[in-house]
């Protein structure tokens, strides 16, 4: 017979073995962040609209469009929630797509951010951003000053999901104080790991939303091996339904390889076109 100590050893040995074996559990967010992201998703929605005069039963400040570069958006406020909504538009012309396919990474330089020494980013995204930055902190500063308690909220989808990334980082350099928060639905990589650092520095990883949806394609786009990198963090939805909070999974840090980067891309395909409940640019409800 065996000595009871080696008994119970093997047993714990074995017990160990099992646990480790164990595939990683994809834990669920709360309700309340789910609530957030259907919300959120749905003003980036609105901004493919021809028009949006009352996005989410909100007041529309204005709307902003820079003809050189298509970009277009709008700038809405929440009197409700005490919300000021930076919503920022998608591909959806020829002149999008071109702005996309600008992938080379260069010196990142924005109205009023500072600190940018390494820092880099695709310049089809910076140029696009750069060319509404004027208008958007013009507009957001007015009304910050009519009402200075509210915080404000940068959000987009797919090329919009980039520039709300960028914007927030300008938000953040111009209204510093101000609390922020950036939601973005199917963000491409928009800069190199300074630029990720930058972003994470002045928004702060806990004020960055970036989900991605199953198997989206466009997250995993420009790769890594062209110098870009992703900012945290991202909520990847590893099954459908998406708007059910036990299938969204936070992830680790900026690359986590147990999310978004586990699936090949493939660009644009079907799961890039809806987020949590949504088919994007196809409610024009979302507007009134």
């Amino acid at each position: 017979m065996f000595p009871m100590h080696f008994i119970a050893s093997a047993l714990v040995f074995a017990f160990t073995v099992a646990v480790s074996a164990r595939p990683v559990e994809k834990r669920g967010i709360s309700q309340s962040l789910m609530n957030n992201f259907t919300r959120y998703v749905q003003f980036a929605s609105g901004a493919y609209q021809l028009a949006c005069p009352a996005p989410l039963g909100t007041t529309l400040i204005t709307q902003f469009n820079d003809d050189a570069t298509n970009t277009q958006g709008y700038v809405a406020r929440d009197d409700d929630r005490k919300e000021i909504i930076v919503a920022y538009r998608g591909s959806i012309q020829l002149q999008d797509f071109v702005t996309d396919l600008d992938f080379i990474l260069v010196d990142y330089v924005s109205p009023g951010v500072s600190g940018t020494s390494g820092v880099q980013a695709h310049q089809g995204f910076l140029a696009a951003i750069n060319s509404v930055t004027s208008t958007v902190l013009t507009t957001v500063s007015e009304q910050l000053a009519a009402h200075p308690t509210y915080t404000l909220i940068s959000t987009g989808h797919s090329l919009g999901a980039a520039l709300a990334s960028l914007g927030g980082v300008s938000l953040a350099a111009n209204f510093p104080g101000v609390p922020l928060t950036v939601y973005t639905f199917g963000q491409p990589r928009t800069g190199n790991p300074a630029y990720a650092a930058l972003a994470e520095k002045l928004v702060g990883v806990d004020n960055i939303f970036r989900t991605v949806e199953t198997y989206d394609g466009v997250p995993t786009i420009p790769p890594i091996s062209w110098g870009y990198e992703h900012h945290a963090t991202q909520y990847w939805v590893f099954q459908d339904p998406n708007t059910d909070p036990a299938n969204v999974k936070q992830c680790a840090g900026r690359e986590d390889p147990t999310c978004s980067d586990s699936i090949p891309s493939s660009g644009i395909n079907d799961a890039h076109l809806r987020y949590f409940g949504q088919l994007i640019a196809l409610n024009p409800i979302v507007c009134i």
